[in-house]
Parts: C-alpha cells; structure tokens; sequence
C-alpha cells in the first residue's frame, strides 16, 4: 500500500512540475469545488444549494461542411497527427481531444465515463457507438487547457448519418466555450445542413461562434478568395439571426513546410488568439464564480443562523405565553374552589387546613366567599362545571400557544459556524493567491 501512495504522489508532483500557471489555477478552483470532505459542491448540498464544478479546460467545438479542414486544425493545433484527414468523409462521428499523460483512443462508453456530463448524449440513439476520445501527451500552444470537439463534415443530399447529427450538434453547443465554424471555398461552403445549423446555434450562441474561411490558399488569387468570402457572407446574412453588423471571417490555412510560400494572406493565428482569450475569460470567471459562490454560502449560513435565532426567540415567546394560559387556567379554578370549599365546608376546611390558616385565607378571600354565598345552592353545580370548563380552555390554549418550532442543536450551528469560516478565510483566501499568481504573468510586482 505504501508503494502504491508513493508512486501516485510521485506521479502526481511530477505532473504539478510540468503544468503552466494557468492550468494549476484551474485545477486547483475545480478541487475546490469537488473535493470528497470540505468540497464547495458537497457544503452547497448540504444548504440546499445547488454548484456546478468548473471546468479544466475549454471546450472548442468545430462545425463545418465535409473536408473543411477541422480535423487538419486540430492537428496543426496539437502538432500531432491525432485525428484522420483527407478528402474522403474522415470524421463520421464525434471526437474529443484532449490531453493526457500517455497517447491513448477512447470508445463511446469510456469517453462518457471519462466525461459524465456528456451522459445526456445516450439519449441520442446511435451517438454513442460514434464518439471517441484522442488523447495526446502534446505540451504545443494552450492545448492543455483545450478540448477540441470534432464533429462528422456536414453534407447535403442523400447522405444518411446514423443518429440525430444536427440534434447532437446543438446539445454540444450548449456545453462549447468556443464555436469554430469552418467554410471549406472549394468544397460544400454553402451545404445547407452546415448554414441551418449555424443559424440555430446561433439562436443562443452567437457571442461565442467564429467564421473562418478554412484551406483559403486553395482558393485561387486574392479576387476569388474575395468572391467566395462575398457568396458566403452573403448567404449567411439571407438569415435572419446571421445578419449582424461587423461579420467578420477571417482567412486561415495550415501551414505546410513542404509547400511553397503563398501569396494569401494567413490568419491562423488568431484563432490561436481567440483560443488564448476565451481561457484567459474562463479563469477571471472562474476565480470570480469562487468568490461568489463562497459569499453565497456564508449568506446562507448566515440567513440559517439568524433564523434559528429568531425561532429560538419565538419559541421563548410561546412557552410563556403557554405558562401564562396554563397558570390561569389552574390558579383561577384553584381560587374560586378554594373559596367556594370555605365558604360550604367550613367544617371540614377547619379540619383539613387548621384554625389559622382558615382565618388568614377567610380574610383574603371574604369577598370571593360572600359572592359564592349569594349564588342559589341550585346554581352551584353549574358554576362548578363552567370552572372546570374553563380550566379545560385554558389548557388547551396553553398548549396551542406554547407550540414551537425545530431548531438547530448545538452542533449543528458548530457546523455551520465552521462552514462559514472555511469559506471566508479558507477558500476566499486561496482565491485570492490563484488571483495574484494569475495576475503576475502579465503584471508588474510594483502594480500588485
């Protein structure tokens, strides 16, 4: 067992050697989140809450017509040959690249378990014998804070895919931090599935979708790149959620060493860009999402706490109410029986109380006395029942007025105290060092 901790500990500092800044800030926020004991995900449960655990990565999802260049993307981007390319259709399914610590080719199920919110995917007949998932141990650009989703080239006419490809396109759109939308200028730029679901997606997703005119160095001289560029921009703004001011798509190819150079102009690297930007924007948000998720915890706490003070209080409330309705209920009754006992049953009070103590309470209770004997001896018995009568109502209005409410034990406001001072000076306090370490890299010391 003890080799078994060392070699994982080992395995895992020599992983912490070799991650970037970036990465470690969010790991180590989605740790946080998940840890098994004091895990943000597991204290939110425990209120009521509901938190969702960031993610390591940013999903990049490409979409575009058959033989658009997103698998040659991706394997320009990871500098390693992952995915299959060509003219042929390649890409039938969907796949996942990631990065990871040995190359290694994922199925269906084992990428949904490696992957548990993709588990939705299933409901999708036939999707999940066509996903995969393509680890590479590649280090190149931001790929480790990248997964790229590839998806099947999209074609028009009669071509069948086997499960529902434009329903698994969109569900994937809801889980994207990028949308990379690839026009191929000598292939299908115009297939109609590719423009439907453009427009679709671009229903709720429209701030994070880009329009690249892919393998552009095959498009001719620079007026035939500029006619395609105007035929698609065109056709996109035909729809109505596409028709937006300031459209931009920029012209990108891979670079290829072994061809000559080219006189198009290559914007590849602003995807690059665009790529480096949305990871930058997931960690403020991230480290931003923390902060607040933890002062929503302490105002729960605090809310929990606050209210148990105040149901404490209420309960304090009703049990003196109800002591007070239960003291009337029994002194009242007990006073005018006594009176009435004194004042029929001298006798038999003189014997049972004494000479003295009959005198002291005849002086007390004279007047009480004199108006039990003013009440025809035929009436008696009715105001005997009416005391018992209202020593009855009392009780029960003692009783109905003194409910109280649940409170919290001992230990469990121990507990939530505790809560509240993890998050505040425990969690917010790491939030603040993954901040500065994040803000460092571009950041003058004298500016901290």
């Amino acid at each position: 067992m003890s080799g078994k901790v060392k070699q994982k500990s080992s395995a895992t500092a020599a992983d912490s050697s070799t991650q970037s800044i970036n990465e470690k800030i969010l790991k180590e926020c989605h740790t946080l989140y998940i840890d098994p004991d004091n895990g943000l995900v597991k204290i939110a449960e425990s209120l009521g809450l509901t938190l969702l655990a960031p993610r390591k990565k940013i999903s990049v999802l490409l979409i575009g017509n058959h033989s658009a260049g997103k698998s040659s993307f991706i394997n320009w981007y990871v500098e390693e040959k992952v995915q299959r390319t060509g003219v042929a259709i390649e890409t039938q399914g969907f796949s996942i690249v990631t990065s990871g610590r040995k190359r290694e080719s994922l199925t269906g199920n084992a990428t949904l378990h490696l992957y548990p919110h993709f588990e939705p995917l299933r409901q999708i007949e036939g999707v999940t014998d066509y996903l995969t998932t393509e680890i590479s141990t590649s280090k190149q650009k931001r790929f480790n804070l990248v997964k790229f989703i590839d998806t099947p080239g999209l074609v028009d006419g009669d071509m069948q895919y086997p499960f529902d490809v434009n329903r698994a396109i969109l569900w994937l759109g809801d889980l994207a931090d990028l949308i990379f939308v690839f026009f191929d200028p000598i292939g299908q730029a115009l297939c109609k599935r590719t423009l439907n679901i453009v427009e679709e997606l671009s229903n709720d997703h429209s701030e994070i979708m880009r329009f690249y005119l892919s393998k552009a160095d095959e498009a001719g001289d620079e007026s035939d790149r500029q006619r395609v560029l105007m035929q698609i921009v065109q056709e996109l703004c035909k729809r109505p959620n596409l028709n937006r001011t300031g459209f931009e798509m920029p012209t990108i190819y891979v670079p290829n060493m072994n061809q000559k150079g080219s006189s198009c102009v290559n914007q590849i690297e602003e995807v690059c860009q665009d790529i480096e930007k949305t990871i930058n924007q997931t960690i403020q948000n991230t480290l931003n999402s923390l902060e607040r998720d933890c002062d929503q915890i302490a105002t729960l706490v605090e809310e929990k706490l606050q209210k148990n003070m105040k149901t404490s209080s209420e309960n304090l409330q009703a049990r003196f109410r109800g002591a007070s309705f239960g003291l009337l209920g029994v002194f009242i009754p007990f006073l005018m029986l006594t009176t009435y006992l004194i004042s029929t049953q001298q006798k038999v009070m003189k014997d049972i109380l004494g000479e003295n103590i009959l005198d002291t309470l005849g002086i007390y209770l004279g007047p009480l006395a004199r108006g039990w004997k003013a009440i025809p001896v035929q009436y008696s018995t009715y105001i005997l029942y009416f005391i018992f009568g209202f020593t009855l109502i009392m009780l029960l209005i003692a009783r109905y007025v003194s409910r109280t409410k649940l409170t919290l034990s001992r230990k469990e406001k121990r507990h939530l105290s505790e809560i509240r001072e993890f998050v505040q000076n425990t969690v917010k306090k790491k939030k603040e060092s993954l901040y500065s370490d994040y803000l460092k890299q571009s950041v003058a010391d004298h500016d901290l």
